[in-house]
């Protein structure tokens, strides 16, 4: 059993001109491939860019009312329970007679 192997047509090895045209060819499309990724990246970046002043500027209401709000600790009525805890249940008894279990 022999193997083949594939070779080149001729047996001379590649002149000068068709090496400097391969060259030439590879620089261009190295370049093709620059160009296209520059573009590409330009408008990745101002898609990005439109959807961060988009969602921006529809949350800035939303943004406003929590500036304006007062602190968590301030608007937070503490209310003291008196009772029994048995288990973790809470047991009220209100002052008017009324009992209510928590």
């Amino acid at each position: 059993m022999q193997i083949k192997y594939l070779t080149n047509s001729s047996s001379r090895p590649p002149s000068v001109l068709r090496k400097a045209g391969a060259m030439v060819a590879t620089v261009a499309l190295a370049g093709v491939a620059l160009m296209f990724s520059a573009v590409l990246l330009t408008l990745v970046l101002s898609i990005g860019a439109m959807a961060f002043a988009y969602l921006w500027w529809k949350t800035r209401d939303l943004r406003k009312q929590m500036r304006n709000m007062p602190p968590r600790d301030a608007t937070m009525e503490t209310e003291v329970f008196e009772g029994e805890v048995i288990e973790g249940e809470a047991v009220r008894v209100d002052e008017s007679g009324n009992e209510s279990k928590r």
